[in-house]
């Protein structure tokens, strides 16, 4: 089953995570510092909060789409290039407490990615990074980072 992915920064995630527990009425899949996800069923919703006390409140962080498996990832990107979109391929990455498959779609008003979850994880981002996002796109978008 795929999902759509709406990832928002919040100023304070315990509210936040008191918010959507009430609204969508389920508690949160994964509790980590700085970042909740919740997994509904219905609708398919992936919510993912990233507490930033320096984005809006409520901000749209990024979107995307879960999927199931890497061979949709790779279905997905071939099928989103061939309709013309640039993208910046990730492969296995570790972004928001998770290993994961990706890729990010170029353009656009907000940042997209298309991915699956491998396995979980002890870090939000890279070993190497303070970012989920590539250093390719953060650097096209003027160094916004999460």
């Amino acid at each position: 089953m795929s999902r759509l992915q709406l990832a928002l920064n919040v100023t304070d995630l315990d509210a936040a995570i008191q918010h959507y527990t009430t609204l969508f009425g389920t508690g949160p899949a994964k509790v980590k510092p700085g970042y909740a996800n919740f997994a509904i069923a219905l609708p398919p919703l992936k919510l993912v909060l990233i507490e930033n006390a320096a984005a809006e409140h409520g901000s749209i962080n990024h979107l995307g789409v879960e999927v199931e498996t890497s061979e949709e990832v790779i279905a997905e990107h071939t099928r989103i290039t061939a309709a013309g979109f640039g993208t910046v391929v990730e492969g296995e990455t570790t972004c928001c407490f998770a290993v994961q498959d990706k890729f990010w779609v170029e353009g656009g008003p907000t940042r997209f990615e298309v991915y699956t979850v491998l396995a979980p994880a002890d870090s939000m981002f890279p070993a190497d990074s303070a970012c989920c996002v590539p250093d390719e796109l953060v650097q096209a978008e003027a160094g916004r980072c999460c």
